[in-house]
């Protein structure tokens, strides 16, 4: 017969178990409660980075769609017919499509277009003319080849002689300055690869080169710019503009444009820097807006391939590691034996940040 002591400590004992049992299963529930919270948390970011990937696939298919079908509408064209400017708006998937594209010819390009023309676009953009003529000189020392060779010392002495300074002496001045004004770079000596570059050039602040670079570029390869698609600022800058011209040009282009010889003759001695004939090169503003709210912004510049090319200087020119995005597809259509309809010169897009022009 057990005492009262006795069972009393069997209870004593029986509730100590109990209660250490119940400490287990509650850590054994928390420990649980945990996982599944870590596994809710990575489905949840595994599904968010499912749809930023599948944002990102839907994004591309959508500009590409955007420039191949203004590429189609200009091709459905004869060459003579296609217009200089233009835009529409496409479904595609979900996402709703809005393309405007206008020719490259209407920019000014850094490595054709003469000194006169680029010091009058810095002139438009509100620089004095002193600093103007000094900040296109800038743009051509850069570009400026040096010549080499066997006959660069007959040719610079033939020069000296005639007492104009060579190409080597141009660009050995250029050096000077650079080195004058502590620059850690010299003058590329070699067209520029994109319009970002005018912000290496000495003396030119950014500001400045955020006002020219909706001016500027590196692809049409024409010493010209279009009298159709130019802006009203770029058409300022011609040497011997005046506003009666201009406001007379606009006010042309409004109402009649024509086929360009009566806009060409309203420009008066500023249609030397001019011209009427159609660019290959174009470039679209895309901005693709999807269904769920989010909006992305394109700018691409791509170029018809064809017969009758009359751009010069083109091919090659900017097509950097941040431009072109197809040089795999146009070397598969090579292989193929193929021929690409048109040619990405540059593609820049915001899904991943900010969009600057070049």
């Amino acid at each position: 017969m057990k005492t009262p002591a006795v069972t009393s400590r069997s209870r004593s004992v029986a509730r100590a178990d109990s209660g250490f049992v119940l400490v287990a299963v509650l850590w054994i529930l928390a420990a649980l409660a945990t996982l599944a919270s870590i596994y809710s948390s990575y489905t949840i970011n595994t599904a968010a980075g499912s749809r930023v990937a599948d944002d990102r696939v839907q994004a591309e298919a959508s500009i590409r769609a955007g420039v191949e079908m203004a590429v189609f509408r200009q091709l459905a064209l004869s060459e003579k017919a296609r217009p200089a400017r233009g835009g529409f708006d496409v479904r595609v998937g979900r996402t709703g499509v809005a393309v405007r594209f206008r020719s490259e010819g209407a920019r000014i390009d850094l490595n054709a277009a003469p000194p006169e023309l680029l010091a009058g676009l810095f002139t438009a953009v509100g620089v004095d003319s002193s600093r103007a003529e000094t900040f296109a000189q800038r743009i051509v020392g850069w570009r400026t080849k040096a010549t080499a060779g066997p006959d660069a010392n007959a040719a610079g002495a033939n020069a000296n002689a005639a007492g104009a300074d060579t190409k080597d002496d141009k660009a050995a001045k250029e050096d000077k300055l650079y080195s004058e004004q502590h620059m850690p770079y010299p003058p590329r000596h070699a067209p520029f690869d994109s319009a970002l570059e005018l912000s290496l050039l000495p003396g030119i602040s950014l500001a400045v080169v955020e006002r020219v670079l909706p001016f500027v570029t590196v692809f049409s390869g024409r010493a010209e710019v279009n009298v159709f698609s130019a802006d009203p600022t770029v058409l300022s800058a011609l040497p011997q503009m005046t506003p009666q011209i201009l406001g007379a040009v606009v006010n042309a282009r409004v109402s009649d444009p024509g086929d360009g010889r009566a806009l060409l003759e309203l420009l008066g001695p500023a249609k030397s820097h001019a011209t009427a004939e159609t660019s290959k090169a174009f470039r679209a503003t895309i901005a693709v807006d999807f269904d769920n709210g989010r909006r992305v912004h394109a700018e691409v510049v791509f170029r018809l391939n064809g017969e009758g090319a009359n751009d010069q200087g083109v091919k090659g020119q900017g097509a950097n590691d941040q431009g072109t995005k197809d040089q795999g597809a146009k070397d598969q259509a090579k292989d193929k034996g193929g021929a690409e309809p048109y040619e990405l010169l540059y593609w820049r897009d915001d899904f991943d940040g900010p969009l600057q022009s070049a």
